[in-house]
Order: C-alpha cells, then sequence, then structure tokens
C-alpha cells in the first residue's frame, strides 16, 4: 500500500518553508509584475473579470504568456481565480493606484535591479559596485546623475522627489519662524526645494550646495537674483560662509557614520553662531505603518550597491548620536512631518 501524504493542517514549520520559497523566488516574482504591468494585464483585470481567452485577446499576449503569468498573480496574491475568471486583489490594485507602490516600484526596476547582483561585492569594498558596473566607474551615483538613461533618471527623480516634496511647504513654515535672511540648502539635487523656498519667501537669499556637475545642471533651468550656487563636495572642500538656516532633505542618508560626522563639522566650522541646522529624514524608528519600514531598510541596499557603498537609512536615536559627536545638539524636534512620518530635528551649537 503506498504512503499519501493528507494536508491535515500547516505547522509553523511549513508555513516557514512556504515563506523561504517566495524569498528564494523574489526576483521572477518581481520581473513577473513588471511584465504583467508592461502587457497591461493588470490594469485590464482591475475593471473587467475575465477568463485566460479574453486576456489574451485583449491584451494581445500567447496563451503561453497568459497562462504563467496568471499562475504566478494567483500564488503571488495579486490575482484571484473565481469560477474561472481571474480578478485583482487589493495587492494588484496597490500596482496600478497607489502611488508610493509605483513610484518604488519603477524606482527598484529601472535603477537597482540589475545592480542588486553585486550587493555582496559592494559589501567586500565599501563601494557601489552595482553602479560601477552598470552604469560606468563613478565615485557614487549623484556623480552620475546627469548621465544616467533617461528611464533610469526619471525613476530615481521621480522616487527622491515622491518622498521630500511633500514636506516642503510644512518645513519651510517651520524655518521661516525665525525668518532667516539666509538659507543654505546642502544637496540641492534639481533645485525643487530653491522654487518653493522662493517663493516662500520674497526676501530671502537662498544657497543651493551641491556637487559642481550637479550645479551646471542646476544653473540650466533655475534662475533668480536671490539664488546663489556653490558646487562643493562636502567630503573634500570647504563650505562657503554660512548664516541664517541650514536645510538637508533626505541628505545626510546618502553618507557613512563618518562622514555625516565630518560633514557637520564642516558646517559647524563655516556657521555663524546664531545658524540653525535642520535635518529632515524618514527615519527607520519613526515610521507608524510596517510597509514603510519594510520599504526603508530596504533602501538601505540601494545606497550599498548603487549609491556609495557605505551609507544607511538611519534611525533617530543613531542621527542624535551623530550629531551629539560633531560637537551640535538639539534644539527641537518636529515629528509627523508630511505624509510620510518624517522627523525635521533643528540642529544648534552646544
Amino acid at each position: 500500500m503506498k504512503y499519501r501524504r493528507v494536508k491535515r493542517h500547516i505547522s509553523p514549520r511549513i508555513k516557514a518553508l512556504a515563506d523561504a520559497q517566495k524569498i528564494a523566488f523574489a526576483p521572477l516574482t518581481f520581473q513577473a509584475v513588471s511584465a504583467m504591468l508592461k502587457f497591461g494585464i493588470l490594469e485590464f483585470l482591475e475593471e473587467n473579470p475575465s477568463t485566460v481567452e479574453e486576456i489574451i485577446e485583449h491584451c494581445k499576449i500567447s496563451k503561453y504568456t497568459a497562462e504563467t503569468l496568471l499562475e504566478v498573480a494567483c500564488c503571488a496574491g495579486l490575482t484571484v481565480n473565481t469560477e474561472g475568471k481571474y480578478v485583482n486583489s487589493l495587492v494588484a490594485s496597490a500596482f496600478l493606484s497607489n502611488e508610493m507602490t509605483k513610484v518604488n516600484f519603477n524606482f527598484v526596476k529601472d535603477v537597482c535591479y540589475r545592480g542588486a547582483s553585486e550587493l555582496i561585492h559592494s559589501y567586500e569594498t565599501s563601494e557601489p559596485a552595482g553602479c560601477k558596473k552598470f552604469i560606468g566607474d563613478y565615485p557614487t551615483i549623484y556623480n552620475a546623475l546627469h548621465k544616467l538613461p533617461d528611464d533610469m533618471k526619471k525613476s530615481w527623480f521621480g522616487f527622491d522627489h515622491f518622498y521630500s516634496d511633500r514636506c516642503f511647504e510644512e518645513v519651510l513654515k517651520i524655518i521661516f519662524e525665525n525668518k532667516p535672511k539666509q538659507i543654505f540648502d546642502i544637496g540641492g539635487n534639481t533645485g525643487k526645494f530653491e522654487r518653493a523656498c522662493l517663493e516662500f519667501d520674497k526676501d530671502c537669499i537662498v544657497n543651493m550646495i551641491d556637487l559642481p556637475e550637479n550645479i551646471e545642471e542646476a544653473k540650466k533651468h533655475l534662475a533668480n537674483d536671490r539664488l546663489k550656487f556653490h558646487g562643493v563636495d562636502v567630503l573634500q572642500s570647504q563650505m562657503p560662509e554660512i548664516s541664517g538656516a541650514v536645510f538637508m532633505s533626505q541628505f545626510l542618508d546618502c553618507f557613512s557614520e563618518e562622514q555625516i560626522v565630518s560633514i557637520l563639522i564642516n558646517i559647524k566650522n563655516a556657521m555663524d553662531n546664531d545658524t540653525k541646522i535642520y535635518i529632515l529624514e524618514p527615519f527607520t524608528d519613526k515610521q507608524m505603518f510596517e510597509g514603510a519600514q519594510y520599504s526603508l531598510v530596504h533602501i538601505s541596499l540601494y545606497f550599498t550597491c548603487m549609491a556609495n557603498g557605505k551609507s544607511r537609512m538611519y534611525s533617530e536615536k543613531r542621527m542624535l548620536e551623530l550629531i551629539e559627536k560633531a560637537g551640535l545638539k538639539l534644539g527641537k524636534k518636529y515629528e509627523n512631518v508630511g505624509v510620510h512620518d518624517y522627523t525635521l530635528l533643528e540642529v544648534i551649537r552646544k
């Protein structure tokens, strides 16, 4: 008599094995979702519960394509097959209508995916091996932003702007409570904060500090009598004289702990005694939702393999330790800034 296994209950060990397989095949699941979005399968099913034949006809794909992708979609919880008709789950709907999910997915697909294969090498060398392999021999991805392929550039800036832009209005109200005559934005990228700042206060002088190559790009589309540009490598060059307010949005997480301390010391040495430093970050230990924390800790891996090989998303606790180490102290703290649970730290001299 043959032994036949009977599915009686799911033990913790069996559940753990199932979860392990999800991780083992995660790269293929990711690409399957990418294919389903490309072929319009999920978009079609969002409003049209359909059979395989209807999906094949509408999306202009082969039977093989439809069946293999739909099997994956069902196993991954993206779709449900009810009486021969497929319909999207809430997970699939998130890829179509949730802006955060779309931004994160495109960022990983276009910026991180291929470079992630070099993660181990990046840890071994403390260099962004993925960036070097797929973009070129640049010390960091920030030096290469102006030369990224169009799809990569679009997804990188889309990711960066999605998170930081939604804080600007609230942040500017806080910074200008003290009516600074000047503000120095370190790591200005494309100058979105500069535009917002110039519009918010009609008298303030705005200083944009970034890598020389990024400053040259910004000059092409930014022009204002109250806007000054400073092409500075904050790790190697001397800061300009600073007064009023310093703003860094998602900037310090682009550096290692030692580099952060060095940057803060350089700022402290260049500023007068009344200058306030404002650090805006989405700290890993200050997130209300599980998905937000999950995203942040995985972004650290992007820093490892693509950005610079040595930075990460930080906890508030760790950042405060680094601020203290640089000879500065926390003045005020503003929590739940914007819609993504950002924290704004107001830092002053000791």
